[in-house]
């Protein structure tokens, strides 16, 4: 352990202020809000349902055509709302024309959430991100809707130049890096791994529960850094997030 943390010392300098980043281990987060029971992810609903039950708030963020952040997971538009388009391809206000299949929500612009919030509980704000997308124009976006709002939160994403963009122009923002190891992520590897918390150097790591424990990631908990983990869905995945990580980021039979 203490020859793993000195190797990842240089990813830590300087080390995670606890008084700016210790919140994120005080919550526990709804993970695309508290969605089911006919309450869609990502919806105002789910939002108003976690804010309700005393939960934290974790989210994601797809660009529109027009640069406005949307509070939305998916790349299209097929499988929430059974239409063939791209998110990208569609303007702020064309979303809100739109439907989901369940429910009664329309999707929201991050502002929407913002004011829905007001502050009354954290959120964690996930970048939607892949292989040549322009993420620093939906990292200025995302900026812009967060300028002024007083609430705590973090902004996050797989892809590590967004928490490197917020270090060099949002540096008082508290920045993650989301992390996997199977064969859906692009960090399988240790090197990816270790390539990508450098190019990050982020406040925190937001980890895949189904790669846990793992002595990295318990190395930069010793080290302070807050460690949430995702996703929590079942009651032995919560078990695995309370011994080896600091917040769980969860959903259905996880939560308690």
């Amino acid at each position: 352990m203490r020859s793993l943390l000195s190797r990842l010392d240089s990813y830590l300098a300087p080390p995670p202020d606890p008084e700016r980043v210790g919140w994120l281990r005080e919550w526990s987060y709804a993970h695309r809000g508290l969605h089911g029971a006919g309450r869609v992810e990502n919806s105002a609903s789910a939002f108003r349902a976690a804010i309700e039950a005393g939960m934290g708030i974790e989210c994601d963020i797809q660009r529109s055509a027009d640069d406005v952040p949307m509070v939305f997971h998916d790349w299209d538009f097929a499988r929430l709302i059974g239409r063939p388009e791209k998110s990208a391809s569609l303007t702020a206000a064309e979303w809100r024309k739109l439907s989901y299949l369940e429910g009664e929500d329309a999707p929201i612009a991050l502002a929407d959430l913002l004011e829905l919030v007001a502050g009354k509980v954290p959120l964690m704000i996930e970048i939607k991100s892949r292989r040549g997308y322009d993420v620093e124009r939906s990292c200025e976006a995302v900026l812009s809707a967060l300028d002024g709002y007083a609430g705590l939160h973090a902004v996050m994403s797989f892809d590590p130049r967004v928490s490197r963009w917020l270090r060099r122009h949002s540096p008082q923002t508290v920045r993650g890096l989301v992390m996997r190891e199977d064969d859906k992520g692009y960090t399988q590897a240790a090197w990816q791994r270790h390539l990508a918390l450098w190019i990050a150097r982020p406040d925190f790591l937001a980890y895949h529960i189904h790669a846990l424990p793992n002595p990295m990631v318990a190395a930069l908990r010793a080290s302070g850094m807050p460690v949430p983990t995702w996703t929590v869905n079942s009651p032995e995945l919560l078990a695995r997030a309370r011994e080896h990580a600091d917040a769980p980021i969860w959903e259905g039979a996880g939560i308690p």
